[in-house]
């Protein structure tokens, strides 16, 4: 499941591009020295790693407090279906019924204070610009988010999350040394994978949930019998 983060993010990061691109193209690197720049940007990505860890430990929280009511695996279906479904509801239905307005809101608030640090290049700004870089709307961040919840656990829930960052690392380091490198027919084609691969994620957390048996990915749940006797066996 936590393989599925790194490749939903490094799939999902040409779609990314395009609201993260602008940042990475524009960050105040010395491009004068390679040491400094390669870790200027290092720096960069550490913050980016660090929000996505962050809301994903939070979100795992969520996702706990859920199973502990007994929803483990009903949460782990539930949120493989609303990845499903998100992929093919319009967005013109969430800008129908205002959904999006806190959301652009959030953004304009992100962008005011990224535009003054992306006029620093000290080492903190990198990491402040990185951070908040990580909290920009972006409904593969959404997606993933989803899948945090549904592992029940905020550790994984901050290491899904963590790796999904990973994954985009490559392309976003990429955009930061060329914005343009990248054809058009090329994104084009990354951006139609990118739903096709949430479809998949969102069956297998399906999967994971109906407690199939299959080592690694569908578990059977433990009964509470099975959790007491394997208590006792425990005990000194």
């Amino acid at each position: 499941m936590l393989a599925s983060a790194l490749a939903l993010g490094f799939l999902g990061s040409l779609h990314c591009l395009g609201m993260c691109g602008p940042i990475a193209f524009m960050l105040p690197l010395d491009r004068d020295n390679k040491a400094k720049k390669i870790g200027q940007l290092s720096i960069y990505h550490l913050g980016r790693l660090m929000a996505y860890g962050t809301i994903g430990i939070l979100f795992g929280f969520l996702g706990k407090g859920l199973s502990l009511f007994g929803m483990q695996q009903k949460l782990s279906i539930g949120m493989g279906i609303l990845m499903i479904l998100l992929v093919f509801i319009p967005a013109k239905v969430f800008n129908a019924h205002r959904l999006s307005r806190p959301i652009y809101t959030l953004l304009g608030k992100i962008k005011s204070r990224l535009g003054a640090e992306l006029k620093k290049k000290t080492p903190d700004a990198f990491l402040t610009i990185g951070f908040l870089n990580g909290f920009l709307p972006c409904g593969l961040v959404y997606m993933a988010l989803l899948g945090a919840i549904a592992l029940g656990n905020p550790w994984q829930g901050g290491l899904y999350m963590t790796l999904f960052g990973m994954g985009t690392i490559p392309l976003m380091t990429t955009a930061a040394y060329s914005h343009s490198i990248f054809p058009t027919s090329v994104k084009s084609k990354f951006r139609k994978l990118v739903p096709v691969f949430v479809v998949l994620i969102g069956a297998l957390f399906i999967v994971r949930g109906l407690g199939l048996g299959i080592p690694f990915v569908s578990p059977k749940p433990m009964s509470p019998q099975m959790e007491t006797t394997s208590m006792e066996c425990h005990q000194p």
